[in-house]
């Protein structure tokens, strides 16, 4: 059965919308993830400097010179762009904040989503810090680095997930195909 445009119903407990109206939910959930997720870099520089006060480790610009490779520009190892950071940094927050945004409307959301979106978060940096040779797949990091990474990321996605999942209710959650196949 057709939905009218701009029509939502209610059909066994899920609300059924026609596309528009999805696409627009899903649009303003990516919006409001952005938001989400811009909380959840705050949380984790926070967390950040904290460890930093502890550990004295140094402030990495490997994500400056990501963003400057990604740019097609040829950074050197050396080089502490600090607005290039700040750029890559909050911008990948809010870019993967939208994808939790969707995922809250959609009904993915609590414990689980937080555990996916931490690897998410993961894999896109290290995708793009591998793919652009600014960085070093994570094997061969040590231990102590490759905690604090999982620590910070995992600070990431929580603070994002929850607010997200506060402020983004599921509008989209369906009960279509209750297996995967």
């Amino acid at each position: 059965m057709e939905v009218p445009s701009g029509a939502n119903r209610e059909r066994n407990g899920s609300t059924i919308m026609d596309s528009e109206t999805r696409g627009k939910t899903l649009l303003l959930a990516a919006a409001k993830g952005a938001l989400c997720g811009l909380v959840g870099v705050a949380a984790m520089t926070a967390g950040e400097k904290v460890e930093q006060a502890f550990t004295r480790r140094a402030n990495s610009y490997i994500p400056a010179r990501t963003l400057l490779a990604l740019l097609g520009r040829a950074p050197q190892q050396e080089e502490k762009p600090l607005l290039w950071n700040h750029l890559m940094h909050w911008g990948t927050g809010a870019l993967l904040g939208s994808l939790r945004g969707i995922w809250a409307a959609t009904g993915i959301r609590g414990t689980v989503a937080n555990a996916k979106h931490t690897a998410v978060r993961i894999a896109f940096d290290q995708t793009l810090e591998n793919a652009t040779g600014m960085g070093a797949p994570p094997a061969t990091w040590n231990t102590q680095e490759q905690l604090i990474d999982v620590f910070h990321k995992t600070i990431y996605s929580l603070a994002t997930g929850i607010t997200a999942d506060q402020w983004i209710q599921p509008r989209t959650e369906t009960r279509k195909g209750a297996s995967s196949h």
